[in-house]
């Protein structure tokens, strides 16, 4: 059996055309309509778990440099053994197939639409109300199967978990900045060598648990001072005028903001991932 994916969230429950056999067995062809940064790092995950890989796009150069780009990716992963899966680079590159039939592509496809997910293995599953249990469950055998990490939201919510998360740091982040409490620099200390440490392992309700006898006793213990911390908090950042200014002048002291330098950091950055993701991958499971 042949099933064609474009994703999940549009008519999740096409999926449940796809067997557990065929899950298991890497048996269905997987179809991405972006041949960018995103189509391809699915394109890279879904090869890794033994999938046959169509990437769709309009120009075929945007296809042949897409081919090109994954090619050299996974060299680069072999060669630092961090390629994901049990197959060797080119069996992935063999199973990885370029498209410019969008009739042909789509036949029975879905959508999908998350952000690259190579060296960041969450994927939020958000199904709808009347999504069937059977195809979020196929879901989430099928990322895992891949090495992802799936989480079930329970129900839609603006932002979905992740971004509710992030939004949350990065607007007190703005008000410590924007009321002169921190400098950008340093704040962004705080996080790459402090929190962000502890959190890259355990989560902030694991952290609550660990830093006292177990929950009950944390909360016992420093509920109110959270709560008289948490009521000083000021309202929603405007993120503009004079603090997007100061921010944005202290980025640019670290990295300029013209296209080489700021590939060049993203290629730092995602080097760094992938040595951090290498080291949790041989961490002991707990």
């Amino acid at each position: 059996m042949e099933v064609k994916w474009r994703g999940w969230w549009t008519a999740a429950d096409s999926l449940s055309m796809l067997q557990e056999r065929d899950i298991e067995l890497g048996e269905a062809t997987v179809f991405y309509s972006k041949s960018g940064l995103i189509g391809r790092s699915w394109a890279m995950l879904f090869a890794s778990g033994g999938f046959r890989v169509k990437l769709f796009d309009i120009e075929q150069q945007q296809i042949t440099n897409a081919l090109e780009n994954i090619r050299k990716d996974m060299k680069l992963l072999e060669q630092s053994s961090s390629l994901k899966g049990s197959l060797s680079a080119e069996q992935q590159l063999f199973l990885i197939t370029g498209c410019s039939n969008i009739q042909e592509a789509v036949e029975g496809a879905i959508h999908i639409q998350v952000n690259p997910p190579y060296y960041v293995p969450l994927v939020e599953l958000v199904p709808h109300p009347e999504t069937a249990p059977v195809t979020v469950d196929r879901t989430h055998a099928l990322m895992q199967k891949i090495g992802q990490s799936p989480v079930r939201v329970l129900r839609e919510v603006d932002g979905f978990v992740l971004n509710r998360l992030q939004y949350a740091v990065i607007s007190e982040a703005w008000r410590l900045v924007q009321e002169g409490i921190v400098s950008p620099s340093d704040l962004d200390l705080v996080m790459s060598h402090g929190l962000g440490l502890r959190y890259a392992f355990i989560g902030p309700l694991e952290t609550m648990h660990l830093n006292a006898e177990g929950m009950l006793s944390y909360c016992d213990r420093y509920g109110e001072s959270m709560k008289h911390v948490l009521k000083t908090f000021g309202p929603i950042p405007e993120f503009s005028g004079a603090t997007v200014e100061k921010v944005h002048q202290a980025m640019c002291v670290k990295v300029p903001d013209d296209p080489e330098h700021l590939a060049a950091r993203r290629q730092w950055r995602d080097q760094c991932l992938m040595r951090l993701a290498k080291l949790k991958s041989q961490m002991p499971s707990q």
